[in-house]
């Protein structure tokens, strides 16, 4: 049986919002890292930390927004006062500098004014992104789609992260060449908040019902023992998110930095290009296969393929071969999120669409920011790889991260082997 039709209207809805927020996120989860390895310092550790004060900020601002747009039963002023903000925070990083810094307060150490001043940035940032996008928007989704169209709509959101990077690398990457990383960070800043100003306008809500009980039971309803004995396969779906989340955290932070200083991939621009592409078809079609056999059907085979990949990746050396790779990689990454994406939103409880996020945010982001950065943090420092640069000795991710974030991939095996096993239950609400 064919497909019904996905609405225009949600269609380019998803398309504006989703992409300028990842737009947006790839700022913060890959150049933002660049900005302070270059600019600040090349400590594994700060970046780390960045990474895990971040996504903790994000999680609770999901929790707290997701929770308030239920009680509302609107997202649209969440979305669009949201991208406003969001946007005027990411031009923000810009006017963070060592130099000024330390002629501001020449008797402190430049570098952790500069290293505290943009972890407080991000973390404001992250939250009003996670309310922006990670509360409202995703919530709107679930809002506004049902179980036939599911597939094709997060099979496309899920291949925005790396269409997102391959829109920065190809027109603004010159710019962090160049070292205009205030110029940089403001037209992405400036793109966000005229998303949100034109969200304000045109967007309309999907009108989903108001959940029962108060908004601090909202809050943490999700969290409850009742709540996960009434829909444990909610909960199995999301431990499996966590660990391929944890998986992708443990190389993606240093993805960049491993292209240009270990491979020393000099068209590197042209080489992650090509594998963006490659893995962006593989993630449109991982959607329609999704809505054709189903999420669970689809979720391991994917996962395979992706270890399959990063085993790859360990040995490939020429550009060919990254690209090859790499398209496998994240290619089969963004079929097994669009799988769990979906999954996720079919068991998601009625009335409860932005509590949900919440919890997805600690399987999606949380969990995984908090442990793989630093599981790559100890691979890089274990392999004690460096290079000078002008004299300075720095350190320089190694290949071994990829066996690393296949070690983790494998232990999805344990949620997916207990959902086989787990009923599907009437989906209800807690009491």
């Amino acid at each position: 049986m064919e497909a019904p039709r996905i609405p225009r209207r949600l269609w380019l809805w998803a398309v504006v919002l989703g992409l300028t927020g990842q737009l947006t996120w790839t700022i913060e989860n890959m150049y933002l890292n660049v900005f302070v390895y270059e600019t600040i310092t090349d400590n594994a550790a700060v970046l780390a930390t960045l990474v895990a004060a971040s996504a903790f900020a994000a999680t609770v601002a999901t929790f707290l927004a997701g929770a308030w747009s239920d009680r509302t039963g609107r997202r649209k002023r969440f979305i669009a006062l949201g991208y406003i903000a969001w946007g005027l925070s990411t031009a923000a990083f810009g006017l963070v500098d060592v130099g000024f810094l330390h002629r501001l307060a020449p008797a402190a150490d430049a570098v952790v004014l500069a290293v505290i001043a943009i972890v407080l940035i991000d973390c404001v940032m992250s939250a009003l992104g996670a309310t922006a996008n990670d509360a409202a928007f995703n919530a709107w989704v679930t809002d506004s789609t049902d179980e036939h169209n599911r597939g094709r709509i997060d099979g496309v959101l899920s291949t925005f992260p790396l269409l997102a990077m391959l829109i920065v690398f190809g027109a603004l990457d010159p710019l962090t060449q160049q070292g205009q990383w205030r110029t940089f960070f403001g037209i992405l800043g400036a793109l966000t908040v005229l998303v949100g100003l034109a969200a304000l306008v045109w967007l309309r809500d999907a009108g989903s019902p108001r959940p029962s009980g108060s908004y601090l039971s909202t809050v943490i309803n999700g969290l409850r023992p009742t709540s996960v004995r009434a829909n444990p396969r909610l909960y199995l779906t999301l431990a499996a998110w966590a660990v391929l989340g944890s998986s992708t955290q443990v190389f993606i932070p240093y993805l960049i930095i491993y292209v240009t200083r270990f491979l020393r991939i000099d068209n590197y621009p042209i080489v992650l290009a090509a594998t963006l592409i490659g893995a962006a078809v593989v993630g449109v079609l991982g959607g329609r296969v999704i809505d054709r056999v189903g999420a669970d059907r689809t979720l391991l085979p994917a996962m395979g393929c992706y270890v399959v990949g990063l085993l790859a990746m360990f040995i490939a050396r020429n550009p060919l071969t990254v690209i090859a790779s790499g398209i496998v990689v994240l290619g089969f990454f963004m079929v097994g999120g669009a799988a769990l994406a979906v999954a996720v939103r079919n068991l998601t409880p009625p009335r409860r669409a932005g509590e949900v996020q919440g919890l997805r945010m600690i399987a999606m982001v949380l969990i995984p920011m908090l442990v793989g950065p630093w599981i790559g943090a100890a691979v890089i420092s274990g392999a004690a790889e460096t290079y000078v640069e002008l004299g300075v000795v720095r350190q320089v991710p190694t290949p071994w991260i990829f066996p690393a974030a296949a070690a983790v991939a494998v232990l999805i095996l344990i949620p997916a082997r207990l959902l086989r096993h787990t009923p599907t239950p009437d989906l209800m609400e807690s009491r």
